[in-house]
């Protein structure tokens, strides 16, 4: 049987091209030393794929930051306030995604989004009213060509047309229709381009037909597609659909001139009935590799499915790309024989393929490679705790619910806090330097005494905090000098958790986050942030926030397990954090920030299903953490890059009293969707971004709480950075914090 991969990950095993990029932006390297670095990890990652057999290997899903942002460029989508710094080709696309302060002027960065139901982060494409989109650039072609004069024939991978205008930011006059067909052009010139060089088949990634569609949006893609299909040439063309099925728009799609379609068995709950339709005059990608997730494929039930299909021409594949799980288990020397038997990251993935298309069509219920993985599904270690399951068992209805109701708490809160208006605070993080990394580097490997790890973290505890009270926050944070990870700290410190030691996955750009693995049922063994906070309040008259990440973003940015639902493992991880959210409130810590940065990542595309899978539970899960803290502790939640505006009144119903959130990237476009919801909850949407290497000004954020007040009731509204300092260096964080309370002390003096 044929295999495929939709795409692979390109941080390199290593994260050398993290390392690489940032010494890039430190000036330490040239331009030619970081595109070499990229060429080494292209050329491994094709060569392994090579080496496993796989039948069609995409090219061009290799990328400096982001694929959503090489179309933008590809094309020519790039804002004015971009091309008017001058910058060479490559500081302008890292100025897209990062932003630029320099000499040659001060912008900020593209919005940055959630990738529909992942952790990833995708750059939302400007269309501005005298963008000219055309096809300028040339990487499908040259990363083809690279390939092939390695001996590896490709299929060239690139976002769809229909996704790439469903994501796109019109910020003029124009609309979708004023712009697609220039857009269905330089598809079209790409690939007649391609064709030339001798390539076979293109894959367009099209996961937008696995949203809700309008039926604008289904006359938007038969549109696209039959001038595509009606220009391809001898190309084949394969529409390539992830993170869902496509039941609004399948029979359109079966009925266009398709080569190939690629469907999700994974994450598409109709897919299994739909393909019972599918053309015999098509090639089937069957997606039944889970790409997202990283426990061993169980072959009886990929086989038996493959078995039932009703077309002969089917290629067996990924369900998305594998840039959503690490490289390798090779030297992850920590886990235990065991418990890696049942994983598997990318490069085990394509042995996976490479296995299940040769078991195809044989009589495999005999052969060893079937039968060590049955029997490995089968010998599956639960490691349950009967007293966490009765615990989650024994939750009831008013176990959700926090009285009084949010107005009498608030006016309560508000007297015992004594807050001025519009209050400073930061996130929680602080940056994480150098000798914070060493400090807990040697601490874990026994090279630092558990007295001497303490009281490093104290000192820098107490500079952190004379730090913010001396530029006038008004919310003082601990800084969680601590903590390597927002989710592994925890996990560490909670029973059913595994870590590995170099399984990073890449989150936006040189950002790569290690996830952990949930391998059984979840408790907490010991109080976790409660000495740290204690002590952060000693130092301090003012308030400090105790940090928490809250159970649906353990859960999600973590591998869950697959043996019990997401749920289950959620409520089980919320009755761990509420211990913990009431060991702070009986040490004086008043208020207490629950991080649910993750909210949506698990948010079913489809509005049909968001209140019968997954909010009518998640949002129920944070309450609980929270419902039984006194009325006058503030509790607060944080989330992070977005889309919310379409979960407002779920957001509301978290019962959380304080919330905030990514807003300056966007603009502040969530405010309209807040004020039209009569959104409740206090809120501090993000005044800049720290995601940018730049230093906002004071005036600069004093017109985005001009902005904010708009929407927002002054008694109600908070200023704040929108995400954590980690990874911000101290020079710029400091400034930006000092311009932060200047423009709220403007912004008092105005009310």
């Amino acid at each position: 049987m044929r295999t495929a991969v939709i795409g692979f990950p390109r941080i390199g095993r290593n994260r050398e091209l993290k390392f690489a990029s940032e010494k890039y932006f430190r000036g330490e390297i040239s331009e030619k030393e970081l595109l070499e670095v990229a060429d080494a990890i292209k050329k491994e990652s094709l060569l392994k794929q090579k080496e496993a057999g796989i039948t069609y290997i995409s090219s061009n899903d290799f990328s400096f930051y982001d694929n959503v942002l090489d179309t933008a460029v590809l094309f020519n989508v790039i804002p004015k306030r971009y091309r008017e710094l001058k910058l060479s080709a490559l500081d302008t696309y890292f100025a897209m995604a990062r932003g630029y302060q320099g000499e040659k002027g001060n912008v900020k960065a593209l919005a940055m989004k959630k990738w529909f139901n992942t952790n990833y982060h995708y750059l939302v494409p400007e269309i501005e009213d005298d963008t000219e989109i055309r096809l300028v650039g040339n990487k499908p072609i040259e990363e083809f060509e690279a390939a092939g004069r390695m001996g590896v024939n490709t299929k060239t991978a690139i976002t769809g047309p229909f996704t790439f205008l469903k994501l796109a930011r019109f910020t003029g006059s124009r609309t979708v229709d004023d712009v697609a067909d220039a857009l269905i052009n330089a598809y079209v010139e790409l690939v007649k381009a391609l064709e030339r060089k001798g390539e076979g088949m293109i894959e367009f990634d099209e996961p937008g037909l696995c949203t809700d569609l309008t039926p604008a949006d289904i006359e938007l893609f038969k549109g696209i597609y039959n001038v595509i299909l009606d220009n391809k040439g001898s190309v084949k063309i394969l529409l390539q659909t992830y993170f869902g099925d496509i039941r609004d728009i399948y029979d359109e799609v079966i009925g266009l001139r398709f080569d190939a379609i690629g469907l999700d068995f994974v994450e598409g709950s109709k897919t299994a009935e739909l393909v019972k339709r599918f053309p015999k005059d098509k090639i089937l990608f069957a997606g039944l590799v889970n790409g997202k997730n990283i426990w061993r494929n169980d072959y009886s039930k990929t086989l038996a499915i493959l078995k039932n299909l009703s077309t002969d021409e089917v290629v067996l594949g990924t369900s998305c790309s594998l840039l959503h799980v690490p490289y390798t288990l090779e030297g992850e020397t920590d886990l235990s024989e065991d418990s890696k038997a049942h994983f598997s990251f990318a490069y085990e993935k394509l042995s996976e393929l490479k296995e299940l298309g040769e078991l195809f069509g044989t009589d495999f219920e005999k052969d060893e490679r079937f039968i060590r993985n049955k029997l490995l599904h089968a010998g599956r270690k639960n490691y349950e705790d009967s007293a966490v399951q009765a615990a989650v068992a024994a939750i009831k209805p008013e176990d959700y619910e926090r009285l009084p109701k949010f107005e009498e708490r608030e006016k309560l809160q508000k007297k015992k806090l004594g807050l001025p208006l519009f209050p400073t605070t930061t996130i929680g993080s602080f940056p994480q330097t150098a000798d914070v990394r060493k400090n807990r580097l040697e601490f874990k490997k026994g090279l630092r005494s558990k007295e001497e790890y303490t009281e490093f973290n104290k000192n820098k505890i107490r500079e952190c905090i004379k730090l913010q009270e001396e530029i006038g926050l008004d919310v003082i944070v601990h800084g969680e000098f601590e903590r390597n990870d927002m989710v592994e700290y925890f996990g560490e410190n909670l029973s059913g958790f595994l870590f590995t030691k170099n399984a990073w996955v890449q989150s936006y750009g040189t950002r790569c986050v290690k996830p952990a693995i949930i391998w059984g049922d979840v408790a907490r063994k010991k109080p976790i942030t409660v000495e740290w906070s204690k002590f952060a309040k000693s130092c301090t008259d003012k308030p400090v926030k105790g940090m928490l990440t809250g159970p649906v973003t353990i859960l999600n940015w973590s591998f869950p397990r697959e043996d019990i639902s997401i749920k289950e493992s959620t409520l089980q991880i919320a009755l761990a954090i509420r211990d913990e959210v009431l060991d702070l409130e009986k040490n004086g810590i008043d208020i207490i920030q629950i991080d649910e940065a993750a909210l949506r990542e698990k948010l079913p595309l489809r509005k049909a299903d968001w209140y019968s899978g997954y909010l009518d539970w998640a949002i129920p899960a944070f309450r609980l953490v929270h419902s039984k803290v006194k009325p006058e502790t503030q509790i607060h939640t944080h989330m992070c890059y977005s889309e919310f505006t379409d979960i407002i009144p779920a957001i509301d119903a978290m019962d959380a009293d304080v919330i905030t959130f990514e807003a300056s990237r966007s603009d502040l476009l969530i405010l309209d969707a807040l004020r039209e919801n009569n959104f409740k909850t206090e809120v501090g949407p993000g005044v800049y971004d720290i995601h940018s290497p730049r230093v906002p000004s004071v005036e600069e954020i004093v017109t985005a709480l001009t902005k904010m007040r708009e929407k927002i009731e002054d008694s109600k509204l908070w200023v704040n950075p929108d995400c954590g300092l980690k990874t911000r260096g101290e020079e710029e964080t400091v400034k930006s914090l000092k311009n932060l309370v200047a423009a709220a002390k403007i912004i008092r003096g105005q009310a």
